[in-house]
């Protein structure tokens, strides 16, 4: 390996360190803020979001099979199906309509 590609790991395992202590340095009260308390309530669930949707689209051959099995994971998910159940019927509607599409 080169010199730089030293240097470069350096750079991230400072960047990472500091991102995961400034949190712990800057605030030492609790936070009574309802805003804010909100606001980093939500922080992982648009995270998860944002990574997740756009790989739906993605992972499929056509962009119609994944926005459809969105779709119907959605609708199980909000009719309280299990995990297990949401995962299974979302891999059937893509595998029929790529099936039947491609």
């Amino acid at each position: 390996m080169s010199g730089n590609v030293w240097i470069y790991i350096a750079v991230m395992a400072v960047v990472s360190y500091l991102i995961r202590v400034t949190p712990l340095l800057v605030m030492r009260r609790e936070i009574k803020n309802t805003f804010i308390k909100s606001f980093l309530y939500y922080v992982p669930y648009v995270t998860l979001s944002l990574m997740t949707f756009p790989a739906i689209m993605d992972a499929t051959a056509s962009p119609y099979a994944g926005i459809l099995a969105l779709v119907v994971g959605v609708v199980m998910a909000y009719c309280k199906r299990s995990l297990l159940q949401v995962a299974v019927s979302c891999c059937a509607v893509v595998f029929i309509l790529e099936l039947f599409l491609v």
